[in-house]
């Protein structure tokens, strides 16, 4: 019954994801359509905002959601678990008053100073900048209740939950707009209600869920139960912290550099682009559990084929389509959009980013490995120097050289980090598994980027968006099917699977 359960909740957490991520990246055209790329440069400083006031969860809501598992496991007391949450609450709500009262104070000085306006309204904009402080202080708070969710498991109705929010905040809107303008206006004055409505439905549910505690227990209004959890939770806020500033600060910087027409084409490519990342989500997610556990039961050489098969693997899908991606970028959004203004625009930086996200998809593999064996020195130190490089090196790019600056930045980021750093770290924690660790993935790797090379000077993608769009899906078939005849261990897999079936 636990493990039923356990794969329900993985498959509708699963279903969620991808759901929210097709219905997010497909209505961007419609976006743009209707509201001009200003006005989406707009809503992409929003969703920049939100990414760094996740900044300042100083690891609360994963230690939430830890305390609430163990609550459930017996290890915590009812009324423990409830002063925990109660001193949380506090913390949660100060910080969004805060936050929130700052972001909202600032919106004259973000307008006129840090924005780059062409044609919108500055009353508009200052209104949407006073909703977005109110969303983000919202939004913010539902971290916390579904770090209670997710803790007593209740993930079949939280991914429910965001499909329809979700559903009700891009698509949603532009029924909205349909009868009250499109503009950025309506579109903002919309997601302050999904924003409440979303707040209301996380609250109430965290309230249902909270233990009952005697009428004689007084939880009070301390701080002092997150004393014991402090330890965990600065671990967590250090290195998500690093993470969000790793992943944010190109969207930050360029946010007060490029026009906000320009800063809406740059959003587009980098969020089609972070779709490469979130191919590699169902493969990392279960290996680091098992490759623990072979770990702790000394299954040293299990653990090294794990490593080294789900390496390959990955390689083969979300290598190629980062290749295949950044290849056809422009005939990709064109079919797309439509727009071929758009297209031109959005296709040097999409070429960098989705090179740069499928590094990065073979780059986490080392703190997998880290992870296995208990020890993350290596992957803090990395991050540390990471981010000590990239701020100075990318605000330099993105002042002199605008987005594709940023791009080439974030592109050689992950080239060196992959080449140098993951080496020195196999050395270190799995001697003499590094060349055949990049054995895995470079024959794949090498034959698509050959393969899309050519196919670039003998396909010409013009005429109607349908038939580029076959072009497209041709071109990325061949050269999944190219990585995988490059791949002896995916070819080792089909066979074993293949021959199991016809026994």
């Amino acid at each position: 019954m636990i493990i039923t359960s356990l794969r329900t909740n993985v498959i509708a957490s699963y279903v969620s994801q991808v759901y929210l991520i097709v219905i997010s990246i497909a209505i961007l055209p419609v976006y743009i359509k209707y509201m001009g790329a200003e006005a989406y440069g707009l809503v992409g400083f929003f969703a920049m905002l939100q990414g760094l006031f996740s900044l300042l969860d100083f690891g609360l809501t994963p230690t939430i959601s830890r305390q609430t598992a163990q609550y459930n496991a017996g290890v915590e007391t009812a009324l423990n678990f409830r002063k925990l949450f109660r001193a949380l609450s506090s913390i949660f709500i100060v910080i969004a008053v805060v936050g929130g009262g700052a972001l909202f104070s600032l919106n004259e000085y973000i307008a006129q100073n840090w924005l780059k306006l062409e044609s919108l309204n500055i009353q508009d904009v200052l209104f949407c900048l006073q909703i977005m402080a109110i969303c983000v202080s919202l939004r913010w708070m539902t971290g916390l209740y579904r770090g209670v969710i997710s803790g007593f498991e209740q993930i079949v109705w939280l991914s429910v939950v965001n499909s329809i929010i979700a559903t009700l905040r891009f698509p949603g809107v532009l029924l909205y707009m349909h009868y009250f303008g499109f503009t950025v206006r309506s579109f903002f004055i919309f997601q302050f209600f999904i924003a409440v409505l979303e707040f209301l439905l996380l609250a109430i549910k965290t309230l249902l869920l909270l233990p009952k505690v005697e009428v004689n227990h007084l939880i009070g209004w301390s701080l002092k139960p997150i004393k014991p959890v402090l330890s965990f939770a600065l671990t967590i806020a250090f290195t998500s912290s690093v993470w969000v500033l790793f992943t944010q600060l190109d969207k930050f910087v360029l946010s007060g550099i490029l026009s906000l027409s320009d800063y809406g084409y740059f959003t587009l490519a980098v969020l089609v682009a972070g779709g490469i990342l979130q191919l590699s989500a169902p493969i990392s997610a279960p290996i680091m559990p098992r490759m623990a556990r072979l770990v702790a039961e000394n299954q040293h050489e299990q653990m090294r084929q794990i490593y080294l098969n789900a390496t390959q693997f990955i390689a083969v899908i979300v290598v190629t389509a980062g290749i295949v991606l950044a290849g056809v970028a422009k005939p990709v959004l064109y079919a797309w959009t439509g727009d071929m203004t758009l297209a031109i625009q959005a296709t040097p930086v999409l070429r960098l980013y989705a090179l740069g996200n499928a590094l990065l998809a073979l780059s986490a593999f080392p703190y997998y490995l880290q992870y296995a064996k208990g020890n993350l020195f290596y992957h803090l130190v990395g991050n540390i120097i990471s981010v000590i490089i990239l701020v100075p090196t990318i605000i330099w790019a993105a002042t002199n050289y605008g987005s594709i600056g940023a791009g080439w930045v974030w592109f050689l980021t992950q080239l060196i980090y992959l080449v140098f750093w993951v080496s020195y770290v196999h050395a270190k924690i799995e001697p003499n598994i590094n060349l055949i660790w990049f054995k895995t993935f470079l024959p794949s790797l090498i034959t698509v980027s050959i393969f899309i090379l050519l196919t670039t000077r003998w396909i010409e993608y013009s005429g109607d968006r349908s038939i580029i769009l076959l072009k497209i899906i041709l071109v990325s078939t061949c050269s999944l099917l190219i990585a995988v005849l490059s791949s002896f261990r995916v070819l080792d897999f089909i066979k074993i699977r293949f021959s199991k079936r016809i026994i």
